[in-house]
């Protein structure tokens, strides 16, 4: 019998250095380092993903057809050709937006329980 290809849902919740790296590559190919800076300075150094935790769960993003190596990162001046530049794949692309679907029903949720107050009025939109 064949085996029936994953959806989104087959995925989430994503671990929050999962989604924090396909965050990190979700408008355009990095390497390895520069997801590891974009994640520290878009979270002001909440998250520091270790070089250990980037790369394993890299491995199992590959495996499970949700990043891609690609030559996209490569055409930057001062590209260094012996790094690997990863993107998202239209799988891993559906996945991110499943993920954040579930976080805003959560985040709607909470606003309902008095938990927080109107995120949009608290963000000054």
């Amino acid at each position: 019998m064949p085996k029936t290809p994953p959806t989104p849902h087959d995925f989430i919740p994503l671990t929050p250095p999962v989604f924090h790296i396909l965050l990190a590559i979700s408008d355009g190919a990095r390497h390895g380092y520069a997801v590891i800076k974009e994640v520290e300075k878009r979270s002001q150094g909440d998250v520091m993903l270790s070089t250990g935790t980037l790369y394993a769960a890299m491995k199992r993003l590959l495996g499970d057809g949700l990043i891609e190596e690609t030559d996209s990162g490569k055409d930057v001046v001062n590209v260094d050709e012996r790094r690997r530049y990863y993107c998202l794949t239209g799988l891993g692309r559906k996945v991110a937006r499943a993920e954040v679907n579930r976080m805003v029903e959560l985040v709607s949720i909470a606003e309902e329980k008095r938990l927080v107050r109107n995120v949009a009025l608290a963000r000054g939109r």
